[in-house]
């Protein structure tokens, strides 16, 4: 861990002292425990500081995505979370009342995805129960992406819903969180609406299936993956720490303070692709999911 942290800060070390690469954040957060360290005001700085075009916030309450967006600006996609108590993240998916609040969210035009919604082995229910169920068709129905986070041992979960779903568009937490680059390319291969998110596949938090080396370097299984996929692949920061605890409710999440490197990181990987690859998903992939235009200044 310790020679890749040394490789990382070496290869970072090598941009040039002018503006870093612009690059999206297809997956962060913005939530209560995190705004009393680091306020609306003060993450709008870091957005800009870091180069970042566009930015996935996940607002826990929902209204919170908002509120940055407002500070912000037009960089921010603000989705709408159903996360408002301890506990959410693994019952969610019980709570009946959440169909008709997200139909009211969206109606109001505000909010331009939904999720993160976690369906992680354990806990995770059938997808075809009624709130799942609902959940998807409301989003399909006003063409909203979903952000999903599942965690299996094999892909095979998010391949039923997505065959069965082929109207919704999906983004896919973390490439699956502990998947191997195999497991991966079984649902590129079979699903074409999935956008596969690489945030949190860095040195410090998904580290069972790492998607680099020692040497910073992507794994071949990897590499070949993001080439013959190279419209599939989004990155991003995943802007939680410490990563022991799951929403600590009653701990202050600092990863705001911890962005630069979580970016950084894509960046460090990203520039070892060939050029058009690199740009597609470190950029362009995220501009079209979204529906934005590239600024003709943004390389």
């Amino acid at each position: 861990m310790l020679s890749l942290l040394c490789v990382l800060s070496s290869a970072l070390g090598d941009e040039s002292p002018g503006r870093k690469a612009p690059i999206a954040d297809t997956h962060s957060h913005f939530k209560w425990n995190q705004e009393d360290v680091t306020p609306a005001e003060e993450v709008a700085r870091i957005l800009a500081e870091n180069e970042i075009v566009l930015a996935v916030i996940i607002g826990t309450p929902a209204g919170l995505a908002l509120e940055l967006q407002r500070i912000a600006g037009d960089r921010v996609v603000p989705f709408y979370s159903p996360y408002r108590l301890p506990g959410d993240w693994n019952s969610w998916y019980h709570d009946r009342g959440l169909p008709g609040r997200l139909r009211e969210a969206l109606v109001s035009g505000r909010y331009q995805g939904v999720g993160e919604l976690h369906l992680i082995g354990g806990f995770a229910p059938d997808w075809r129960t009624p709130v799942i169920s609902q959940v998807l068709r409301i989003s399909r129905e006003f063409a909203l992406p979903v952000l999903l986070h599942t965690e299996f041992s094999r892909a095979d979960y998010l391949l039923e819903l997505c065959r069965a779903n082929p109207g919704n568009r999906l983004i896919w937490a973390h490439a699956g969180g502990i998947l191997t680059a195999l497991e991966v390319r079984r649902v590129l291969q079979s699903c074409a609406q999935v956008w596969v998110d690489l945030s949190a596949r860095d040195p410090w938090r998904y580290v069972r299936n790492p998607i680099v080396s020692a040497d910073a370097r992507l794994l071949p299984e990897w590499r070949r993956l993001l080439i013959d996929y190279p419209d599939r692949f989004i990155v991003g920061a995943d802007a939680v720490w410490p990563v022991e605890q799951l929403d600590a409710w009653d701990e202050a999440d600092t990863g705001w303070q911890e962005y630069a490197r979580f970016m950084d990181f894509h960046r460090s990987w990203l520039a070892r692709l060939p050029a058009p690859v690199g740009r597609k998903i470190r950029l362009e992939n995220a501009l079209r999911l979204f529906g934005r235009s590239a600024d003709p200044d943004v390389d």
